[in-house]
């Protein structure tokens, strides 16, 4: 191609080649643009199931429309008996009996409201495999605590693993006990917040060690927190003249939006910036419901990023994550991490391989917008921290020479 432009001389000339490269890029696209047209169906198809399955689980729970949109009875009406689930999902007798051997050992819970999202006509359904427990989840592989957030508690309910931030863990609480969570330690057998002493402890480390200046206040989920509760917390922190950025990391936006209230949204706009992470990890996830709530954290200043956990049976496919990451720039979250799945006891069947990972973002990078390309992360075992993931794109020939790779696998040699 460069010895063909080279002899380009003429206007006509460079537009011939200018079509020739714009047809080959047009090929890159073939194959995404099938499955997108396709998955789009699907989606469609499934909002019309959704809108069904909602029906029935509120004529089974006896709510009304005005109940489905409130997010206390949301979290009241969790789903957590097998005997409720078998009449909303239609299970037989086999994974019947799974689930209640699995909830032995893990708790579960579903709210109303993801539990719509689920195709029952679908046998790989990712709603469902990412919500209901597996007898896989009894594979003993793994750590309670691969992370050891154990070993790095210096005070409160603190872990913090680097020199200018940390976490504060605020309550054990979720609206939807995803089946690979990296905490299910912590859920235990009821929601409970963090005492207040120990929250009070966390501020006061905070304030007592200036370094910090960026805190991520997670669980659990924050977001079941009551409005005043949360801003308590957030008030405090604010209030310490050190600390720059506060993060909320929540999954509510994916498995409970009727949580984004007015409300909410005008008290966290108080004590700009605040940063949300969310945790999608399929298409399939964003809904109506959940693009609306993520749009109105953005009308009202709230920066959203998106931390998706490469998991597989669920997303680890290239198409399915540049879908997902190019909706959800569409609603205003920015593609911030992919995380390779912890080695969790209980969720062995969830993990991919990081040759998988790679591929993926060498797919991403030059097919899709830079902006939705996220960091590929896995962390460091022993709570050593994360470590991005990259494919090779930068290596020396024997003359000592830089060679690059493009995206397309080409390599150029680069002189300084």
């Amino acid at each position: 191609m460069d010895k063909v432009i080279e002899k380009a001389a003429t206007k006509e000339d460079k537009r011939k080649i200018s079509l020739q490269r714009a047809s080959e890029l047009k090929e890159y696209t073939s194959d995404f643009l099938k499955y997108k047209k396709n998955i789009n169906e699907k989606m469609n198809s499934r909002m019309k199931k959704q809108r069904l399955n909602k029906e029935k689980i509120l004529k089974f729970l006896e709510g009304t429309d005005e109940d489905w949109n409130d997010w206390h009875w949301q979290l009241r009406n969790k789903i957590t008996d097998v005997k409720v689930l078998k009449e909303l999902l239609n299970l037989d007798e086999k994974e019947l009996e799974e689930i209640k051997e699995v909830g032995k050992h893990y708790r579960w819970a579903i709210s109303p409201y993801y539990l719509s999202l689920i195709d029952i006509e679908d046998q790989e359904d990712p709603v469902k495999k990412i919500s209901i427990p597996s007898i896989l989840e009894l594979d003993d592989e793994g750590e309670a605590d691969p992370m050891h957030e154990e070993y790095t508690n210096p005070a409160g309910s603190i872990t913090r693993r680097y020199p200018n931030r940390l976490i504060i863990n605020v309550t054990n609480a979720c609206a939807n006990y995803c089946r690979h969570c990296q905490r299910r330690r912590r859920i235990g057998e009821c929601d409970q917040a963090t005492p207040l002493q120990m929250i009070e402890e966390s501020i006061q480390y905070i304030r007592d060690n200036e370094e910090i200046t960026d805190v991520l206040i997670t669980g659990g989920d924050p977001l079941t927190l009551t409005d005043q509760v949360l801003e308590n917390i957030i008030r405090q922190l604010r209030e310490i003249e050190h600390v720059d950025i506060i993060r909320i990391g929540t999954r509510t936006l994916v498995t409970m939006p009727q949580r984004i209230t007015d409300e909410l949204v005008s008290m966290l706009q108080k004590y700009s910036p605040i940063y949300i992470n969310t945790h999608f990890n399929h298409p399939y996830e964003l809904t109506k419901e959940s693009i609306e709530a993520c749009e109105k954290l953005a009308d009202h200043g709230i920066y959203l990023g998106n931390q998706m956990v490469l998991l597989k049976g669920i997303n680890n496919d290239k198409f399915v994550v540049r879908l997902l990451n190019e909706k959800l720039l569409k609603a205003r979250v920015r593609p911030y991490y992919i995380f390779h799945a912890k080695q969790v006891i209980g969720t062995h069947h969830f993990q991919p391989s990081i040759a998988e990972g790679i591929e993926i973002m060498k797919y991403l990078r030059g097919n899709t917008s830079g902006l939705a390309i996220p960091t590929y992360i896995i962390n460091a075992p022993g709570g050593l921290g994360k470590i991005p993931l990259l494919p090779q794109y930068l290596k020396k020939n024997k003359e000592g020479n830089y060679v690059l790779t493009t995206w397309e696998g080409k390599e150029i040699e680069y002189i300084e």
